[in-house]
């Protein structure tokens, strides 16, 4: 739960109470809790200045350790010594880590931060534009307060909400955080976590929300103690491509359960942050009666009543039953989707490209891409030839639009191609202005991955910061991964980058200059008007009225209109010519409030990458 109280100066103040973790209770001594079932003794080590003492924690029959006391306060450092071992750890409950993940832990004090925000209620899903970014890359100083000096040129864009990748405490100076060990402490290298909060207070007064992204399906493979003093963290019965599951379903995975839904709650109640994002929510691997997604969104549903919180979803298997909607159209549990099968349509149409996940869409690309558009996912219970003849999906044609996030662009879909391109250095300009102006015009939310909105050409490639023989690990799993790529074969190994190299990571930090150049200025207002058109006339529609049927239909291998009608009978509909080619297909002249290019004669057939959107009035398209 979350402890809150009105300070006489500055605001409200706000600090999450869960059974893990250093608290800082009313008088100022700190209640410390760890669970270690596997161990006899927990001792603290209490640092003051250059001093260092130990006391024991209490044995507890539920396998916790605890202690309250007085000789630790707010900013001292502490950490556990286990069973008289010569060396301590953090606390995997750790609010902060000043000196990374191996070092100790800082007594936080949630209630010492007095926030400024509380007329905040967050904003409806139907106004959702969101922005992801990289808080190391997205500034030359890879800092919360800097990215803080950028909101207001996101708000002004037309962005109504920032998605961090995940802050939460990883080994090294750089990495894109999916490698994090101590889940409720924002990485040091960003910043102390009042510069989070000023981070997050700062959107909100501009409008703004946070999402941020949570990895609940492994821990990094550096620094992770959890397996020293409760190995029952963990389950040998299921696997994921990282090891042993998270032990979600057997013994003890009640307090593992509880431990991730603490962690959320805390992002959303201490941080006041809008929603989250799961990653890979299909490498989380539970046969209980109800799964630990269930049991965290009712649980994050619960606790923000009266606010607007949403709950995204990363999930290749598409299973569209975890954004059911109820009788008044709102979200039960998850709000929305990334939605790879749009994406990936696309982009085969945009670049022709067909290896890898790209095979399933290889043969009818405006196909799978016109169903995405009016049903959500293309894959819906079809077999999958990239999984080796799988079924993937499920029905998703009663979900509204909203229930799926649509992109050109994100940090897998660049940073996972071994160098690391993105979609303005691969395919034709003309393309991505023709699938950027599909995108953001439709009902569905649309995501913008940073820099994007200047059209940057700079990689995102893959980077981390390991050393010694997990280093060595690393480089070569990222040469495996490219081994079947015939121009990385060989000589072309060297190619690819080092993704320890220091350079690596600075190649992938946003060169802010750049959108200041007349080509960068053209691209911001570009997405500009077409952001500031979806705030005027399709988020409006959403907000007022239901989608009450959809319909496509493929015009040419390449071509297609879809369109979606309201409640009021107004229908919204785009057509798209997605071809180098001239299409013989005639472009409607009525009722057009967009279109790509800006001139377009209607009597010489759909130029190549054409778009045109329309509203109008009553059933018909």
């Amino acid at each position: 739960m979350e402890t809150g109280r009105e300070g006489n100066v500055g605001g409200a103040r706000r600090q999450m109470t869960m059974r893990f973790g250093a608290q800082v209770l009313d008088d100022g001594a700190v209640r410390l809790a760890l669970w270690a079932p596997s161990v006899s003794t927990v001792e603290v080590a209490l640092r003051h200045g250059r001093s260092l003492s130990y006391a024991s924690l209490d044995r507890q029959a539920d396998g916790f350790f605890r202690l309250t006391t007085d000789r630790l306060r707010a900013g001292d450092q502490y950490a556990y010594r286990i069973d008289g071992r010569a060396f301590d750890v953090p606390d995997p409950a750790s609010r902060f880590q000043p000196r990374d993940v191996h070092g100790p832990s800082e007594v936080i004090d949630g209630h010492a931060f007095a926030w400024k925000d509380a007329a905040w209620q967050g904003r409806p899903w139907e106004e959702a534009v969101i922005y992801e970014l990289h808080v190391g890359a997205f500034t030359p100083e890879g800092s919360f307060a800097a990215a803080q000096t950028r909101l207001a040129g996101l708000a002004e864009l037309g962005i109504t909400a920032v998605e961090l990748m995940p802050v939460g405490d990883f080994p090294g100076r750089w990495n894109w955080g999916y490698d994090g060990v101590l889940p409720f402490a924002p990485d040091a290298r960003y910043g102390r976590p009042e510069d989070l909060k000023r981070f997050v207070e700062a959107a909100h007064a501009l409008g703004l929300m946070v999402f941020v992204d949570v990895v609940y399906n492994h821990f990094g493979p550096d620094g992770n103690y959890l397996s020293l003093y409760a190995p029952q963290f963990f389950t040998p019965r299921h696997k994921t491509p990282w090891g042993d599951a998270i032990n979600f379903d057997g013994p003890h995975s009640a307090v593992v359960r509880e431990f991730f839904i603490s962690n959320a709650l805390y992002w959303i109640r201490e941080y006041h942050a809008d929603g989250l994002r799961v990653d890979a929510a299909h490498a989380i691997v539970d046969e209980s009666s109800c799964h630990i997604l269930d049991e965290l969104a009712c649980a994050v549903r619960a606790s923000t009543a009266g606010r607007h919180c949403h709950l995204v979803l990363e999930n290749d298997r598409n299973e569209a039953s975890y954004l059911r909607r109820g009788a008044d159209g709102a979200a039960e549990r998850y709000t929305a989707q990334w939605d790879d099968d749009v994406h990936h349509a696309l982009h085969v149409l945009m670049t022709g490209e067909s290896g890898g996940y790209y095979r399933d869409y290889a043969e009818q690309p405006a196909r799978l891409l016109l169903r995405g558009l009016t049903e959500g996912f293309s894959y819906q219970g079809e077999t999958s030839a990239y999984r080796a003849g799988a079924v993937r999906g499920e029905r998703s044609a009663g979900l509204p639009p909203t229930a799926f996030v649509f992109f050109l662009q994100n940090h897998d879909q660049i940073g996972n191609r071994a160098l690391g391109e993105r979609i303005a250095v691969l395919a034709d300009e003309r393309a991505v202005r023709a699938a950027t102006a599909m995108l953001l015009l439709a009902p569905s939310s649309p995501l913008l991955f940073m820099g994007e909105e200047w059209g940057c050409r700079q990689p995102f490639p893959f980077f981390c910061d390991f050393s010694g023989e997990l280093a060595a690990t690393v480089r070569a799993g990222r040469l495996r991964e490219f081994a079947a790529f015939a121009q990385f074969r060989g000589s072309g190994r060297a190619a690819i980058p080092d993704p320890l190299a220091e350079a690596t990571f600075r190649s992938a930090c946003l060169a802010w200059e750049e959108a200041q150049s007349p080509e960068g200025r053209d691209w911001r207002a570009f997405h500009h008007e077409l952001l500031e058109l979806r705030r005027a006339q399709v988020v409006p529609r959403l907000r007022k009225h239901r989608i009450v049927s959809r319909r496509g239909e493929l015009l040419a291998p390449r071509a297609l209109r879809a369109a979606w009608t309201f409640s009021d009978g107004e229908t919204l509909s785009v057509t798209a010519n997605l071809s180098a080619e001239t299409g013989s297909l005639s472009l409607p002249a009525e009722g057009v409030v967009y279109q790509w290019p800006r001139e377009i004669p209607r009597d010489a057939g759909a130029p190549p990458w054409s778009v045109v959107w329309c509203l109008t009035a009553g059933a018909g398209s």
